[in-house]
């Protein structure tokens, strides 16, 4: 049952997140490159706080590992951790997105 607590649940929060910007919001911040800049961002905080709370060595949050793939990307972070933030992240950038009343400011 490797993955299946956590890994699918990461996965179909990263494919909800994108289906519901392409099919029901349509507000194309996917295609901004100041999203992306966005992203590299959160991700570089990221892995220095997630990378702190997971290091193998001593970790302050574990994870059970037959709830995760084992995929570890720096300092021991699961690779789920990273889908997780994505989806979170551009949630809540796509609710900001959509609520903006002035659709001339959109690009």
């Amino acid at each position: 049952m490797t993955g299946l607590g956590y890994t699918v649940p990461a996965l179909l929060s990263v494919v909800a997140v994108v289906a519901v910007e392409r099919r029901w919001l349509r507000t194309g911040l996917l295609r901004r490159p100041d999203y992306w800049i966005t992203m590299l961002i959160v991700f570089a905080f990221q892995v220095l706080v997630d990378g702190r709370l997971t290091t193998l060595s001593a970790p302050v949050v574990m994870y059970d590992p037959g709830a995760i793939t084992g995929l570890r990307l720096p300092f021991d972070i699961p690779v789920e951790d990273f889908l997780f933030g994505y989806a979170l992240v551009t949630a809540g950038l796509l609710g900001w997105e959509h609520q903006r009343p002035d659709e001339t400011v959109r690009r």
